[in-house]
């Protein structure tokens, strides 16, 4: 049952349209009276209207129209369960493989298939939830207090108002333990040991950096639960509670920036929220942001700028794969409902993220001084806290906030219009400095040098000690051997054997981009660690370049790629699985 507590904006309403899934069966609505009134529900009528690609509308007849301002409370009885929003796992899908795991996954528009609601990021509600399980399950959820009663029933409370899709539940075999003052971890049982041992003490000074530079932490605790292996994202930021993926347990705590960007969206995104899809940089764009900021205060410049060389590959290669012009690679992108419109889900790409970032760089470049950044940046949080905003509302409020900035003109400079950075697509018109990574990077690139060489000057190659190399390093020295890769013959297996610590990493950074590297150099004798990682883990950021990779190679290649997918294909996320099938060329089931 969904209750709906709900204010009338509009006066002579009477018609309540939710956003809701074909999948999303309504038994019954009624209204409710006042509290004190003690009369019995009023029956509604409700009916089911086709919307777009990826929902439908519930359309809610009300007795009369109703007055601006007006409160009512709905209750809607309905089941749900079999929708895209809501993941159920068999136990072989999970860490443990003994007992079936759900969750939900909200963003970008999948929660009306759990719940009739507002899907839009436009409005934020506070919610309360109570949600019994079989015995031996936990029920954990995004709220900020969490209270377990009897016959196995958990009763949430999410005090702050936030978007419909920051609402999630997951019901599993979960245990947690303490890392710090204010956060746990919560995994299976078979992981809890490595995720404390990984995350003790690092999460509560990843908080306290980000509440320096942007303001107070509103949210209560910041927990994170690992989810199992097919979870298809590195995290989903839901509020209290960030959902990570297994994968970042890495045994030496390098993938942690992950973490930070997660954190980071406590502020960007979940506290100040883009109003609609097609302005997805406005939380991408600044998280990344805040993200390096808190990386450069913990691990230093070099390293931070190393790691933003990496995304900005990253960035390169989406754009060199859809071409630069392609619409969705502009920081606004159109987004009209209706059964063929685009889906907001697909505005997920590298743009919104690094392109985005970029843009919030040259703003911090228009300033000129980075503590008076960082204070703008913070002002900027607590003006709109708790609210959804345009690109306008931030643009704007940056000019006010800087008026000797809005009096030069900042918005018009020739070649770098904050219209032209929101509404043409393509590679951003200004690169934030990087040099200070030079230090990491330059070692790497001599290094991957020597390694594309007819002869290798073995000398040369092992004078150069990488046992010290990060893992973003290593990772900036995979990319160059990506790209200059296939090798010579014969050096890639030579490098396999040299670096056991790259060929034999458990790190699915470097997994992934060893992998990759496997594939264009058609190393057949190294494909097992190919099938391995994809049967490990279902993450769509390494999934979907692997089956590129296999899809535009050899035969064999291509023969792995299918044997793999036929294996694996259950234990994928929906959205995985169809966007695989349409690499692979498959039928995808509408």
């Amino acid at each position: 049952t969904a209750r709906l507590e709900l204010r009338c904006a509009r006066e002579g309403e009477a018609v309540l349209r939710l956003d809701a899934h074909p999948t999303l069966r309504v038994q019954r609505a009624a209204l409710r009276g006042a509290p004190g009134d003690g009369g019995d529900p009023q029956p509604l009528r409700v009916e089911s209207r086709p919307f777009a690609s990826y929902g439908s509308a519930l359309h809610v007849h009300l007795p009369q129209p109703l007055r601006a301002g007006q409160l009512l409370s709905l209750e809607i009885d309905y089941e749900a369960g079999e929708g895209p929003g809501v993941c159920w796992l068999a136990p072989e899908q999970t860490a443990g493989k003994q007992k079936p795991y759900m969750y939900t996954q909200g963003q970008a528009v999948l929660n009306r298939s759990f719940f009739p609601c507002f899907d839009t990021p436009s409005v934020k509600c506070t919610y309360s939830a109570t949600v019994q399980v079989p015995e031996g399950f936990t029920a954990v959820m995004s709220a900020t207090s969490w209270e377990k009663q009897k016959d196995n029933t958990f009763v949430f409370k999410m005090s702050q108002p936030i978007p419909s899709y920051l609402i999630a539940l997951a019901v599993g075999d979960i245990v947690s333990a303490d890392v710090g003052p204010r956060s746990r971890v919560w995994a299976e049982p078979c992981l809890i040991e490595a995720a404390k041992k990984e995350y003790d003490g690092v999460i509560e000074e990843f908080l306290a950096v980000g509440e320096k530079l942007f303001g107070p932490y509103v949210w209560g605790r910041y927990d994170i639960l690992f989810m199992p292996p097919s979870f298809p994202f590195g995290g989903m930021e839901n509020p209290c509670l960030t959902f990570v993926t297994p994968c970042l347990l890495a045994g030496d705590r390098s993938l942690a920036d992950v973490i930070i960007h997660e954190i980071s969206h406590s502020w960007f995104g979940n506290l100040v929220t883009n109003a609609t899809w097609g302005e997805f940089w406005l939380n991408e764009g600044f998280t990344m942001y805040a993200q390096r900021r808190i990386s450069t205060e913990v691990y230093g410049l070099a390293y931070t700028c190393l790691e933003a060389a990496t995304g900005r590959a990253l960035l390169r290669q989406h754009m060199d794969n859809t071409g630069e012009d392609h619409p969705l690679n502009k920081l606004r992108v159109v987004i009209e409902p209706g059964l063929w419109g685009v889906n907001p889900d697909d505005t997920y790409n590298e743009t919104p993220y690094e392109k985005g970032y970029c843009f919030v760089s040259y703003l911090a470049h228009l300033v000129g001084d980075q503590s008076k950044f960082d204070a703008f940046l913070q002002a900027y949080v607590n003006q709109f806290k708790f609210q959804s905003i345009t690109a306008d509302d931030t643009l704007g409020f940056f000019l006010e906030y800087f008026p000797e900035l809005k009096e030069k003109g900042v918005d018009s400079v020739p070649g770098f219009e904050f219209d032209r950075w929101l509404n043409t697509p393509g590679w951003p018109p200004y690169l934030p400095d990087l040099s200070p990574g030079e230090q990491l990077m330059k070692p790497a690139e001599e290094l991957a040098e020597l390694w594309a060489a007819d002869s290798l000057n073995v000398e040369a190659i092992e004078a150069v000690d990488i046992t010290a190399w990060r893992t973003y390093q290593l990772v900036y020295f995979l990319d160059k051997i990506l790209q200059k890769s296939p090798l010579p013959e014969g050096n890639v297996e030579r490098l396999s054997k040299m670096y056991p610590k790259i060929s034999k990493a458990q790190n699915a950074e470097l997994r992934l981009r060893w992998c990759q590297i496997i594939l264009k150099n058609n190393l057949e004798a190294e494909y097992s660690k190919v099938k391995d990682f994809l049967h490990s883990q279902g993450k769509q950021k390494y999934t979907l370049p692997l089956y590129r990779a296999m899809w535009g190679g050899s035969e064999s290649a291509r023969a792995l790629a299918m044997e793999t997918f036929s294996a694996t294909a259950p234990q994928l996320h929906v959205n995985v699985q169809n966007y695989v099938k349409k690499i692979l060329g498959l039928e995808v089931a509408e």
